[in-house]
């Protein structure tokens, strides 16, 4: 296949030797096996004549290390690819929905992306978890300060997340007669007018929250779990001491696959859960991080292989369809 990703800016910048990072995996197993890979970034995504198109840089492997040919920036059509992954982080700004209104010119019988640009921008990760209500725990969704004062005196401790942020960033914990509580729901609703999700806090989170991944309607029996780190409240670092082995229990993946499959109908194939007692805390869909380097140590196993044999299922089976 000809596969683009499309990646965040400074995974760009530090392209080489980032084993911690998730597309390092997916790009240098799409290479080795084959593919030619081409790399772009969200403000290189154009459209000319109403056409689609990027510019951006061929990716190759070299000691078995992934590099892109810095000095030739080409430009191609969207549709001269089969797939595109499109994996650049959040916040999801008005820069980053421009990008998905580029992609909704693509036509679909001819690239597969993945996760599909029209579902990610229909669903906001922390927010539709909500549509799987009954494996989170107590949460509302406002902007208003009362509500969330009521809440907290119902729940004693809680959990404020802004809606268009990741890796933690923005959020806040809570407890009931806290001084800081009025100047805490000010800063993160920016006075009473940004809504945000507000969790019951589960004390069991100081052992940190399991990562459970998904690709298809493919739950992973491998997971990871995340540690909070720096006397925080949160995992913040990603670093081997913060990371360990965890599994599924035989209820999660019961549970975990019918939201998969939920999650297929709205073409969003692959996630990430962040989970506490069996209780979904959000669900990434952006760029979630598959912790690929970690399992791999932990299991004795090559994850990305099986994600990339996954991915491929899945885009002969998209463009099957749209054939027949």
């Amino acid at each position: 296949m000809n596969i683009l990703f499309v990646i965040d800016r400074v995974e760009l910048k530090y392209f080489e030797f980032n084993n911690l990072v998730t597309n390092f995996w997916f790009i240098k197993e799409f290479l080795e096996r084959g593919n030619e890979v081409f790399i772009t970034t969200i403000d290189k995504l154009s459209l000319k004549a109403g056409i689609p198109c990027c510019t951006g840089y061929n990716s190759f492997i070299k000691d078995n290390n992934i590099f892109y040919d810095k000095e030739n920036e080409l430009q191609h059509k969207i549709e001269d690819f089969q797939l595109v992954m499109f994996r650049p982080d959040p916040p999801v700004d008005l820069d980053y929905i421009n990008a998905t209104y580029v992609l909704d010119f693509v036509d679909r019988s001819k690239t597969v992306i993945l996760n599909d640009t029209k579902a990610i921008r229909d669903f906001n990760e922390k927010l539709h978890a909500v549509l799987f209500n009954d494996l989170m725990p107590e949460n509302i969704v406002t902007s208003s300060k009362a509500d969330i004062i009521e809440f907290l005196k119902q729940n004693s401790e809680i959990i404020l997340k802004p809606l268009n942020k990741c890796f933690g960033s923005g959020v806040f914990y809570l407890k009931e007669n806290d001084k800081n509580t009025a100047a805490v729901i000010n800063t993160i609703t920016n006075s009473g007018t940004n809504l945000v999700m507000v969790q019951k806090y589960l004390p069991s989170a100081v052992y940190g929250d399991k990562r459970v991944l998904i690709v298809g309607d493919t739950v992973y029996d491998y997971c990871v779990r995340k540690l909070p780190s720096n006397n925080d409240f949160k995992f913040n670092e990603h670093k081997d001491e913060c990371i360990k082995k965890d599994v599924l229990s035989s209820q999660e993946k019961e549970e975990f696959t019918k939201l998969a499959r939920e999650l297929n109908k709205r073409n969003i194939f692959m996630a990430g859960l962040d989970v506490v007692d069996g209780k979904i805390l959000e669900v990434n869909v952006t760029s979630p991080c598959y912790f690929i380097k970690e399992i791999n140590n932990a299991f004795h196993i090559n994850f990305e292989k099986l994600i990339i044999d996954k991915i491929e299922q899945i885009v002969e089976a998209s463009l099957l369809s749209k054939v027949m």
